[in-house]
């Protein structure tokens, strides 16, 4: 294990990374102030999540051996893991990052090394080795911090290189020097953090204009999960990223690229809680006298298949909100193909199937989602209801009172609609479940485990509801209509421009943000609600491009 250690360094610097000087860093950047000033809300200092640690660890050295999968588990807000003011660093996350830096520069120093010619064996020479140290903390240097480092920040680690490579009565070792810069630098806040300061430009008020690299890193991150690729580094080297235009061509381009297609599902996995299919399934179980075809393997199946349908519908399709609310399709293998009873694709790859349009509807009824926000032994309409009055228009009930009664056990002489009839008679229910059951309510020709029935305990399934407190309440029956009417609300695509807002810039929206939203929803409405073309607005607002200035502090 490395003598020099720089952990406790990393988060001793936060302070001044959150208010401090912006000096060196883009003060060579000119900025010609707008008319009219942006208003880009709060900027605060986001952490890598442990998916773009992994992502980034790879783009660095080709490693998949996701180290951050063994870090304490990021903390999440409004439904995401990326959310800056939860994305805390604990003592055992700060000894993780140690740890970690530690296995990588020792996996990696002997090909780094490769970069040295001159520190090369035996007959390494100091001052030609020197020579190469300085330019590989250069070069790796910016791949790392994701910008070109400070003729300062260049010195700290030339000299941490010496340190290591001639110790005190001891063989020269180049290789040991490159080993400790490689582990310092994966331990500094401006590789852990996404530290952004702005143009360095006192003249411009206090809002700035981001840097070139610092929006090559706000569009690698958003769009990628990872860091700027060599095509972003050098439109940032060129100083083209101040250009709205150029910024959208990029953003168009990274959509095209199968890393985007992770970061769209890695979004969607965290809105509708698909990354709780397999654990919350799996630990609660489905009661196998009820559901004797349920078995281990179809959560897996199920999460797949909604990411599948997303990204055949995204990226193939070039769905709208309508497509993946209301689609009669899904995408499915042969195993799957059993368990719907459906005619399929042979073998285990996902294909596109057709279904039963008055049945079937997008997201909306697909089984993961529908066994998910269900019991072990029935279907749960309080569950479905809920989730899309809080997942899919943004609404939050009122909590619920002290005083709840147990629901009611399954009784096979009545449906669950029946025996769940009483929260709209006990005035101690009815005041949030009015909000919550007639909405899952035209679930019900969905059972526990998400397979469509018409009847349940041999009595006929009634699946009518109601939508109320929306811009598009009424009657329905069944999902299919209640898709329909979601699909159309305009409460639902403000949803799901804030849900993406949130995801985008890792933080809640404010006060400050309400032209960035409007801008967004205007951008999504001319695109008829296109979801790819709401991620390139995203791209392209006071939010992504501006920040308030940093103010220095007083000593």
């Amino acid at each position: 294990m490395l003598e020099y250690r720089t952990v406790t360094l990393i988060f001793a610097a936060l302070p001044l990374l959150a208010c401090g000087s912006q000096t060196d860093i883009g003060a060579a950047e000119q900025v010609t102030p707008d008319p009219v000033t942006p208003e880009p809300g709060p900027t605060p200092i986001r952490r890598l999540t442990r998916v773009e640690y992994n992502n980034t660890v790879y783009q660095l050295f080709g490693d998949n051996s996701q180290p951050a999968n063994a870090f304490p588990p990021d903390e999440e807000a409004g439904g995401f893991d990326n959310q800056a003011d939860v994305l805390v660093v604990s003592p055992l996350l700060a000894e993780s990052y140690m740890v970690a830096a530690d296995k990588l520069a020792a996996a990696h120093t002997p090909t780094l090394m490769q970069q040295l010619p001159n520190c090369q064996g035996l007959a390494a020479k100091a001052d030609a080795c020197a020579s190469d140290a300085d330019a590989f903390v250069r070069s790796f240097g910016k791949l790392v911090f994701r910008r070109p480092l400070t003729e300062a920040e260049v010195q700290t680690y030339v000299n941490l290189f010496a340190q290591g490579a001639a110790p005190d009565q001891a063989p020269y070792s180049p290789t040991t020097g490159v080993e400790m810069v490689v582990s310092a630098l994966l331990q500094s806040p401006h590789f852990i953090y996404r530290v952004e300061f702005g143009m360095a430009d006192p003249a411009s008020g206090d809002v700035v204009e981001l840097t070139h690299y610092e929006i090559a890193s706000r569009l690698s991150y958003l769009l990628w999960n990872t860091m700027p690729d060599s095509i972003l580094f050098e439109a940032a080297d060129a100083g083209r990223l101040r250009d709205p235009a150029e910024i959208e061509a990029q953003a168009r381009r990274m959509l095209d690229t199968p890393r985007a297609r992770e970061a769209v599902k890695n979004f969607h996995r965290q809105w509708l809680h698909l990354d709780e299919i397999e654990p919350t399934i799996l630990a609660n179980g489905k009661d196998a006298k009820i559901y004797p075809d349920f078995y281990e393997g179809l959560p897996l199946l199920w999460r797949l298949e909604t990411e599948a349908f997303i990204d055949h519908a995204v990226f193939e399709q070039d769905a709208n909100i309508e497509l993946l609310f209301t689609a009669p399709f899904t995408m499915m293998n042969a195993e799957l193909a059993d368990f719907y009873g459906v005619d399929g694709p042979p073998g285990i790859e996902f294909a596109r199937v057709d279904l039963d349009p008055s049945r079937y509807a997008g997201i909306m009824t697909q089984p993961g989602i529908m066994a998910l926000f269900a019991k072990p032994d029935r279907s749960s309409p309080i569950h479905r209801g809920l989730f899309v009055r809080e997942t899919l228009l943004c609404q939050a009930p009122p909590p619920p009172p002290d005083n709840v009664p147990e629901p009611p056990s399954v009784d096979p002489n009545q449906t669950t609609r029946e025996q769940f009839a009483e929260h709209a008679e006990n005035p101690v229910c009815a005041g949030c479940h009015s909000l919550m059951d007639p909405i899952g309510f035209g679930f019900e020709n969905f059972d526990g485990i998400g397979r469509y029935r018409a009847t349940e305990w041999g009595l006929k399934v009634d699946a009518s509801g109601e939508l109320q407190g929306t811009d598009v309440d009424a009657a329905f029956t069944g999902a299919v209509e209640l898709a329909q009417l979601l699909a159309s609300s305009e409460q639902v695509k403000a949803c799901v421009t804030k849900k993406w807002f949130r995801f985008g810039y890792g933080r809640f929206e404010t006060d400050e943000d309400e032209d960035t939203l409007d801008a967004l929803e205007a951008a999504f409405a001319a695109s008829n609600y296109d979801i790819k073309e709401l991620i390139v607005a995203l791209t392209l607002t006071d939010a992504f491009r501006y920040r308030h200035a940093v103010q220095e502090k007083s000593p």
